[in-house]
């Protein structure tokens, strides 16, 4: 028998409370008593995304928040600046440019910090511009992104909206979309939100409704301004993941629990604890501002980082993830948000260190484990 352990950034574990909740028998989802979970879930929502207006939910996964971030708010030929610096920010590029956006594009080497002062510059040279689109976690290489500062930046700008993709994010660190002027704040609910995937969520901020009105963009699925009329009523524009919808319930209620501030300490001790651990392996991390929802982490000189990447799946039973595009090779990942807890960056470091002296790694065991172990006792 072997036992295995989900700590890759997205899906993520889901705790056992939310699990029982969602195998309930199905409700109907025009019946009043899904109306009053909505409306429990509606009002959480907005505590978690730190916002008065309404947070947007799909059965979709976040990729479907994002279209719908340009959908909603552009109009052909509008003109947007999209941060590129991985997997995620190439996403923002490719679908603003299936819907015949221009896209003033910032390109940043992948695992370097974004200057704000590079957005700044690019809206100076582009007044026009409608959408600034980013990121929170650039989840393929575990950078954190600077949002409050972009975000000032964008606000000095009133025809211009802030669009944060918060999927590896929200509930992780904090993201509070009124206090920072961020008008779009997408994420997904096989995140921090401890759910399966198959929920997409978006706030919206009164400065991008206003910016709704006048977008001519073709959208029938993800039309924002119908999702909102429905919400509004405690119901959804079309038939909704409805037992994921019970299950929110649950994991917004943990998670208000908990409390936000325990929440992000949590993660930042975690993520503190495998990098370190990491590094007491003779190991390097990649991210330059490294995110507490994942690391991501150089593999040894001649070792394949999909060789570890596997080798801690098949063999030991602890699944991360391995790098993306050009990155495939020569990073691995672990990821520490949503229902992590100490225990599991333990079993990674120790699956870790067991996977690297399969593969011809030279350090003392324990070493890693040992580093990690000394982090943690701050939780």
């Amino acid at each position: 028998m072997q036992k295995r352990y989900l700590l890759a950034p997205g899906p993520t574990q889901i705790p056992p409370e939310v699990l029982l909740k969602m195998a309930e028998p199905i409700l109907h989802h025009r019946n009043p008593m899904f109306e009053e979970i909505v409306a429990e879930v509606r009002e959480d929502l907005k505590w978690l995304f730190g916002t008065k207006n309404e947070v947007l939910f799909f059965a979709s996964s976040g990729t479907g928040a994002m279209e719908g971030a340009v959908t909603n708010m552009l109009s052909p030929n509008d003109k947007a600046i999209v941060v590129r610096s991985g997997k995620f920010g190439d996403r923002w590029a490719n679908i603003c440019k299936a819907y015949g956006i221009q896209t003033v594009e910032i390109n940043v080497p992948w695992g370097d910090e974004i200057d704000p002062a590079l957005v700044e510059k690019a809206l100076k040279e582009n007044p026009d511009t409608k959408a600034v689109y980013t990121h929170a976690t650039e989840t393929s290489t575990g950078v954190r992104y600077p949002v409050r500062e972009i975000a000032t930046i964008v606000k000095n700008y009133p025809n211009t909206i802030c669009v944060i993709d918060g999927i590896t994010g929200v509930g992780v660190f904090e993201l509070p979309m009124d206090e920072w002027g961020i008008d779009i704040l997408v994420a997904g609910s096989q995140k921090a939100f401890m759910l399966p995937p198959g929920l997409a969520f978006a706030g919206v901020s009164d400065k991008a409704w206003a910016m709704n009105k006048t977008s001519k963009m073709p959208r029938f699925y993800f039309n924002w301004t119908k999702e909102l009329t429905n919400l509004q009523k405690n119901q959804t524009n079309f038939t909704p993941a409805i037992s994921l919808i019970v299950g929110l319930r649950e994991s917004l209620r943990m998670m208000k629990e908990e409390g936000l501030e325990k929440i992000y300490k949590r993660a930042e001790i975690l993520a503190r604890a495998t990098r370190e651990g990491a590094i007491a392996l003779g190991l390097k991390p990649f991210a330059k501002n490294p995110s507490p929802a994942v690391t991501a982490i150089y593999a040894p000189e001649g070792i394949d980082g999909q060789a570890i990447y596997k080798s801690l799946w098949k063999k030991y039973g602890v699944t991360g993830a391995g790098g993306q595009d050009h990155l495939k090779g020569k990073i691995f990942r672990i990821a520490t948000l949503g229902y992590a807890d100490k225990y599991d960056v333990v079993t990674a470091m120790a699956a870790l260190e067991f996977t690297l002296k399969d593969l011809g790694h030279k350090f003392k065991m324990g070493s890693g484990v040992g580093r990690a172990l000394e982090v943690l006792q701050e939780l």
